[in-house]
């Protein structure tokens, strides 16, 4: 997975996104993503949703995609500086999303939809850490695990 966004909840209501602490007997305790953090206990009567759990709708018979993927293709397409202006038109938060996922269902992904996720984004890249792309990581495995061979075999030529 691109961003680790298990312990990343949006609540319903409140604006910006919230850490998930630790769980209390009556809720859990959250800590704002803001520059000047604070933390509440948010209880049952809060709508939370995690956003490792949220999806975008695709034309694609796999119907989503998640948003941990959604991001780090934004991520790897402008690196934490989005095209949009600071009141995004209609049109180019549609463009924007185009760009991104070309295959997103326009019918049921809607412009509030696409306002959230650039919100979001803005938010996600500023407090926590993307990881390398899926690829690199694996060529770095790779280039380890070759190295780590070629140690041993010199170990047993010593021997």
């Amino acid at each position: 997975m691109p961003i680790d966004l298990r312990q990343v909840a949006a609540i319903a209501g409140m604006s910006g996104l919230y850490r998930i602490v630790k769980p209390t007997r009556n809720g859990v305790i959250v800590e704002s993503l803001s520059d000047n953090p604070t933390r509440m206990v948010a209880q049952a009567r809060h709508r939370m949703s995690l956003l490792d759990e949220i999806s975008i709708y695709t034309t694609d018979e796999e119907t989503t995609v998640p948003l941990a993927e959604v991001m780090d293709r934004i991520h790897q397409k402008y690196n934490g500086e989005l095209p949009l202006s600071e009141k995004p038109s209609d049109d180019e938060l549609k463009d924007f999303m185009a760009e991104v996922l070309p295959e997103y269902d326009e019918d049921r992904v809607y412009v509030s939809d696409m306002k959230k996720l650039a919100n979001w984004y803005t938010i996600v890249s500023k407090h926590l850490e993307f990881s390398p792309a899926a690829d690199e990581a694996a060529g770095e495995e790779a280039e380890a695990d070759t190295e780590v061979k070629a140690e041993s075999k010199a170990k047993k030529k010593d021997k």
